[in-house]
């Protein structure tokens, strides 16, 4: 069995993740070791676990599975932590190691948020960036078809199984996307639908391909604020557009810039961000400066409203914070100790992080804010 294959058997295996295959890749010396060795053989899906026949439907959806023990395996992913274990890949794979602005946003966008993402994502193709979002509606979508429409390059990553691709109104634009060379990409096995488990997971990689993740317009409670949250963690540049003060949609952006995100009008002022970390041709930057810019530039930890003495926790939401510190906890290590269903625990740390007591680490992990420690 090669390392590939290994990430791709680990990947189908229920109850393991990134930090679990690191911790046996520790005590064994490779991925194909830990593999071999590990007693728990169980699908996530139910059953044995069929790696082979995980690459033959990949051939016969004209699919390419890539895992950090591959060169095509985007080099910004494989250096975060928690790099996925494997990446299903429809399109140029090549799209994704181009350097790339995150553009997200709410699904219930209003004609002015759709506008203005479409906008911002034609005007950052031509200046030489791709574009990466969720291929969900609404802000995803628009940002998508503004990269298309400026002939560059768009990554979309999807919350399921590339064969149960959700939600169905954007195939056509998934379609088009992986043929002019981006490509829609997912962690998850065939077979996987999407659920509350894997959108926060599709976030993470969201935010992890993007040099800079900008909130176009969402609402406080939004999976668009768990992504700039993810962002942050990871030092990016996390940037959010301003709009009108008693709009819904648009409080969660005022809110970000409210506590330290970087307030952009237009693409401009995105590529005005980004530029001391990198060229507006999107060159490839050094480490060194990756790491100083990010840690002078990422958006400040956000603040819980919450009396941190009388914590508005439901039973089951007290049950997670028992287990969580500042070092953080894996959600694999979450669902062994609290013994509650994948989703559960998923659905539980995205309300926890929605309130403002945790937030999400790379590797599917979570811990305490600053402000609850």
């Amino acid at each position: 069995m090669t390392e590939s294959q290994a990430y791709v058997a680990f990947n189908l295996t229920e109850r393991v993740g990134a930090a679990t295959v690191s911790e046996l890749v520790a005590k064994t010396g490779s991925v194909a070791a830990a593999w071999e060795t590990y007693p728990k053989k169980i699908s996530r899906m139910g059953g044995e676990v069929d790696w082979e026949g995980e690459f033959r439907r990949a051939e016969k959806f004209g699919v390419q599975i890539v895992t950090p023990a591959d060169d095509a395996y985007p080099k910004i992913l494989k250096e975060a932590p928690g790099a996925p274990l494997s990446l299903y890949v429809k399109g140029d794979v090549a799209a994704l190691s181009k350097p790339m602005v995150a553009l997200v946003g709410t699904r219930r966008a209003t004609s002015y948020g759709r506008d203005l993402a479409q906008h911002l994502a034609y005007d950052l193709c031509r200046a030489g960036w791709g574009v990466v979002s969720g291929l969900a509606l609404g802000i995803d979508a628009a940002a998508h078809r503004g990269a298309l429409d400026a002939g560059g390059v768009t990554v979309g990553v999807i919350g399921s199984g590339l064969d149960r691709f959700y939600p169905m109104e954007n195939r056509d634009l998934a379609r088009e996307m992986a043929r002019k060379g981006g490509a829609v990409v997912s962690e998850f096995p065939f077979g996987r639908p999407p659920d509350q488990e894997t959108f926060p997971i599709r976030n993470h990689v969201v935010a992890t391909l993007g040099r800079g993740v900008v909130a176009v317009e969402a609402p406080l409670r939004s999976g668009t604020l768990i992504t700039t949250g993810i962002a942050a963690d990871l030092g990016r540049t996390v940037m959010a557009i301003p709009s009108r003060v008693d709009s819904r949609m648009s409080a969660g952006c005022l809110q970000l810039i409210r506590e330290g995100a970087t307030l952009v009008r237009n693409a401009d002022d995105i590529l005005e961000a980004l530029s001391e970390l990198f060229p507006r041709s999107g060159g490839h930057e050094t480490e060194d400066v990756r790491r100083e810019g990010a840690a002078s530039s990422s958006v400040s930890r956000f603040k819980s409203s919450a009396d941190p003495e009388t914590p508005p926790y439901s039973v089951e939401e007290a049950l997670i914070m028992t287990h969580v510190d500042e070092d953080g906890i894996s959600l694999d290590e979450l669902v062994r100790k609290t013994k509650l269903p994948v989703a559960k625990v998923n659905a539980l740390a995205m309300s926890l992080r929605l309130k403002g007591f945790v937030r999400f680490l790379p590797g599917n992990r979570i811990s305490l804010l600053t402000a609850h420690r």
